[in-house]
């Protein structure tokens, strides 16, 4: 059964990998493209505009991690979501591929089954019953409909991981929430993400919310997150 038609680009440069990636995600119902380095890799980010990025570090010529970065930095496909794939296992390295826009991120060796969760975990859109209208606090207005976010009426360059955050903190305001409670609540309730992978999407938030609206982002030390106009 297809998942609903979701397109997965594969960017890795070793075929044997991107084979195995592939047959578990054609047995869970995701239709694969794949590429083996980052130029063919992003005509087919143009061209096919997949849902999903799977996209290896170590590639040749330009890095998965430089390529991500670019990808956010394009408007064209900032808003698709990347999982990382590395042999890189330590946390700094971890950080840096989240910090350059990845959504997850992956260690080699790692089990089909445990891929296909985590990738449906990032591709989960739901909107939360009853929340269809848009919200707007202090000109901040989230339209979960169009998919979009403005501030005094600009539109704002915001990523799908950072849409659900906010989503979920402008429809539950005023309440703090741990790390542990918006892992659930935003990623789904298979979570295989680190709680520190809050910190980089709520740093990531506030950056594109810019310095007018920030401040609506707020730290509740010792228990995690609220979002409230109030002052803390």
């Amino acid at each position: 059964m297809k998942q609903q038609g979701k397109k997965i680009l594969i960017v890795d440069d070793e075929p044997s990998i991107r084979d195995m990636i592939a047959v578990a995600l054609e047995m869970a119902g995701f239709e694969c493209i794949e590429a083996d380095n980052v130029k063919d890799a992003y005509s087919m980010v143009v061209d096919e505009q997949p849902n999903m990025i799977l996209l290896d570090w170590m590639l040749p010529g330009t890095s998965g991690l430089e390529f991500a970065r670019r990808l956010k930095r394009d408007e064209l496909c900032s808003d698709v979501p990347i999982i990382m794939l590395t042999a890189k296992s330590e946390e700094d390295n971890k950080i840096l591929g989240l910090e350059a826009g990845a959504d997850d991120y992956i260690t080699k060796p790692f089990s089909p089954r445990e891929l296909v969760a985590r990738l449906k975990a990032v591709l989960r859109r739901t909107t939360p019953q009853g929340m269809e209208e848009p919200i707007e606090v202090e000109g901040l207005i989230l339209d979960p409909i169009r998919h979009r976010v403005s501030a005094q009426d600009k539109s704002l360059d915001i990523g799908p991981t950072e849409f659900r955050l906010l989503q979920f903190f402008m429809s539950h305001q005023e309440r703090a929430y741990s790390r542990t409670q918006l892992l659930d609540q935003v990623w789904g309730g298979n979570v295989y993400v680190e709680e520190r992978t809050v910190d980089v999407h709520i740093r990531r938030l506030r950056k594109t919310l810019g310095p007018n609206f920030d401040h609506l982002i707020q730290t509740v030390r010792g228990t995690g997150y609220r979002f409230s106009n109030k002052d803390c």
